[in-house]
């Protein structure tokens, strides 16, 4: 984090208003005043440089308004950062004008995307003709009397420069152009139809002067090059690759292949097209994309720290002319923060275990010796094989069974195995005296469609918990897999796994506290016809161990959570219902919120939790601390000594920063809970927006910590305070109780205006466990 320091007092801006606004408002920055005054206007003609349709443009004439809108005072800025004012409209201005100011001259020398720029410099090839740009993030961020640059590495997927053709190869996964001779089948044509929609080419048949010329692509022919035909304008039709023949000269190598068509009648030969250089991919990434693009960016911390300090020299703050101007100074050095460790909590198992209490090292632990703190009874439950006897023989089954069985006794579950064996044979449960309580689904993929499908029946049409098995899991019968599941198992049946020790959570455990986590997940990018759903998790008791959940779906891609008074309603009852308790406290933790969205949330959804409190009662007034939780932000911490980093050379499990590098004068912090595994660990920022309980910063700081150790999914802590992180899974799990879904493991459909699917409940008999897990 360069530290960036300002000398002049006032930055004076400009306003370009373009006739009829149908352009919107465009801010200029300039030093000082500008030679002609408060206001001019400007005749400037303007060729047309996209090049994107199949006519060739005259320049055109623009009219350009400018007029002085007013001045930046920095010394309002000045007071910000030293907490004697407020983040007042100008104090934004200042910083958006620094934020521009350090991106001009980048964003015109390489490609940006938001506020990172992209250079070719080390990319890496995904397949289906797509690869990974590295880049560098920056922005201007206030801190305690300075303003300050974060700098760190980013990637993005862009297409494949070249050929066309090779990009269709690619796209269809095969090995060459050659696999193609026959043609292409309907099922690939759709592929690349949607692969390729909009996707930028130049054309490569003309010369050098046309291959300027730039289309978009709108569709695929139905038919190859040598069958697709037009009008020639006189009455007679001609083929494609005829006319390529007889017009230029040019025999086509692939008549076979289809061609595309960038507008009514005007088709193309795949093997005259170019894809440009530079076009963002934004579609959802593969499996196998995914996995890749994950190896570019996992990066161990020094060698990511030196990454960094490369794009500072690749930034050049010190030679930028236009930082220059500005009086503006920036130092090439990262920014060191004070940092300390919180201490590690102490976790409870069932008395009987061999090792009860244990105080974990470095942010992970096992199962040995340990028996789960509550377990639950599992005296009826069913198997089900989704494949052949050839492909999940009998005795593998049975041998994992026995595994998975063992294990669960082991760990302190409770289970009937003849009464599970007798369900299994009799079929989950058709002749049984009991309804089983679990069903196990034994899959022969990780594929989305069919575990989709499996937990929209079992949550939203049977009722029942279900657990599912991959295959080459089942077939292994690993007890260490086994171990996983049943912790998995023991929750989703209302059992409860591990516990800190009360004297080590005053906050929940010396007056009744709820708490809650809350997120909302979108559709992915370019999918304007499915809705966004949005997730609360809450406690049900002092351990804060188990919780229930509540769902909503609603239009738009809003992060207002929109029902959000019966959702915290619905959460309260539960509470109430499972210790007899009201709560007396609520500590909510908000998710999926920008900076520039606090003020609405915060006015907003404490109103509406304030609403679902009286709605209850009207004397019900629990006491509110609102927490926003975020991890997508581009901070990142080094250890200066390697006495302070953990195996993966990443700061110890516990790390909190709480100044230098935080807001100016509010309750902020970032806690770095877990320990690597590989790459470059993110730490989690909290920021305190409402707080009537009066929390000190150490008391929040190792609350929080403590409870990245209580995650029912394993022996490690975890980045984010759990009750937000089940909010994200059930976001994710919501996806599948969409009826009727045609679900891809590649990307995502691309439904018709006004199509939303219809999303299922979840059955009352799931909504007081966390079947999710």
């Amino acid at each position: 984090m360069p530290n960036g320091g300002g000398h002049d007092t006032r930055l004076t801006g400009f306003a370009q208003r373009p006739g009829e606004g149908r352009l919107g408002r465009k801010n200029v920055f300039a030093p000082q005043l500008l030679p002609f005054g408060d206001a001019a206007t400007f005749e400037v003609t303007l060729p047309e440089d996209d090049h994107t349709t199949s006519a060739r443009r005259a320049p055109r004439a623009f009219r350009i308004k400018m007029k002085r809108a007013g001045e930046i005072i920095l010394s309002e800025l000045h007071q910000f950062l030293e907490g004697q004012g407020v983040l007042s409209p100008n104090c934004l201005a200042a910083i958006m004008a620094l934020d521009v100011l350090i991106r001009h001259l980048p964003s015109m020398k390489n490609i940006t995307v938001g506020r990172s720029f992209f250079t070719r410099q080390g990319t890496t090839a995904l397949t289906g003709g797509v690869e990974v740009w590295q880049g560098y993030y920056q922005s201007a961020r206030p801190t305690k009397g300075k303003m300050l640059i974060n700098v760190d590495l980013s990637a993005t997927a862009f297409y494949e420069a070249g050929s066309l053709v090779t990009m269709v190869v690619k796209i269809l996964g095969r090995r060459s152009v050659d696999d193609l001779h026959r043609g292409i089948t309907d099922k690939d044509r759709f592929k690349l139809e949607k692969a390729l929609k909009n996707l930028k080419i130049r054309v490569t048949h003309r010369g050098e002067e046309t291959s300027k010329r730039r289309f978009k692509i709108n569709k695929i022919t139905l038919t190859p090059a040598n069958q697709t035909r037009f009008d020639m304008g006189d009455g007679q039709t001609v083929d494609v690759a005829a006319y390529f023949f007889r017009t230029y000269n040019h025999k086509l190598t692939y008549p076979h292949l289809p061609c595309i068509v960038v507008k009514k009648d005007v088709f193309l030969p795949l093997e005259v097209c170019e894809v440009i250089e530079g076009q963002r991919y934004i579609r959802k990434l593969s499996e196998k994309q995914t996995a890749d693009m994950i190896r570019f960016t996992c990066q161990p911390p020094h060698m990511r720290a030196n990454r960094i300090k490369q794009g500072i020299e690749i930034l050049n703050y010190r030679g930028n002319e236009y930082l220059q101007q500005f009086g503006v100074t920036v130092s090439n050095d990262m920014i060191m923060a004070p940092a300390r460790v919180i201490p590690t909590p102490t976790l409870q198992y069932h008395p009987s275990s061999r090792e009860a209490i244990i105080v974990p090292r470095e942010g992970s632990w096992n199962l040995k010796d340990k028996k789960v703190a509550q377990g639950a009874t599992l005296g009826s439950w069913s198997v089900i094989t989704f494949g052949t006897d050839h492909e999940f023989p009998l005795q593998s089954v049975q041998a994992f069974l026995r595994e998975l069985i063992l294990t669960c006794q082991d760990n302190g579950m409770v289970c009937d195995v003849e009464s599970a064996l007798k369900t299994a044979w009799l079929r989950a449960g058709n002749a049984a005296k009991a309804q089983p309580q679990l069903i196990v689904c034994i899959l022969p993929n990780t594929g989305v469609p069919l575990y989709a499908e499996i937990k929209r029946v079992t949550d939203t049409v049977i009722g029942i918990a279900s657990q599912c098995i991959q295959s080459r899991h089942m077939m292994q019968a690993k007890k260490q897999y086994c171990a996983n599941v049943c912790l998995k198992i023991n929750v989703k049946l209302g059992g409860m796994n591990v516990f800190i020790s009360p004297t080590q959570i005053p906050f929940i455990t010396d007056r009744p506290t709820i708490l809650m986590g809350a997120d909302i997940s979108h559709p992915s990018p370019g999918d304007r016809a499915r809705p966004s759903v949005a997730a609360i998790c809450a406690s049900l008791d002092a351990k804060a161990s188990r919780y229930s959940a509540a769902i909503r779906v609603q239009m738009g891609r809003t992060e207002i959570i929109a029902d959000l008074a019966n959702m915290v309603k619905d959460l309260l009852r539960n509470f109430y219902q499972t210790c007899g308790r009201k709560p007396e406290r609520i500590l909510f933790y908000r998710d999926g919120v920008s900076e520039g969205q606090f003020a609405q949330v915060l006015e907003g959804e404490i109103n509406a939790v304030r609403a679902a409190c009286s709605s209850l009662n009207e004397s019900y007034k629990p006491t509110i601390t609102f927490v926003v939780v975020q991890k997508r932000h581009h901070t990142r911490l080094f250890p200066l000594d390697k006495k302070d980093a953990d195996r993966t050379g990443n700061c110890l499990p516990g790390t909190v920063v709480e100044s230098v590098i935080t807001h100016p004068f509010e309750f902020d912090f970032y806690l770095q809970s877990h320990a690597g595994l590989q790459g470059t660990s993110r730490p989690t920022h909290y920021h305190v927006l409402y707080d009537e309980n009066r929390f000190t910063t150490d008391g929040l700081q190792a609350l929080s910590y403590n409870l990245c150790y209580i995650y029912a999914r394993c022996t490690r802590a975890v980045s984010l305070v759990p009750p937000v992180y089940y909010a994200h899974i059930v976001c994710r799990r919501a996806r599948f109780h969409s009826r009727g879904e045609q679900w891809s493991d590649t990307e995502s459909m691309e439904e018709l205006p006004g199509q939303v699917s219809t999303f299922g409940v979840v059955k009352p008999e799931l909504v007081r466990t966390m079947y999710f897990m």
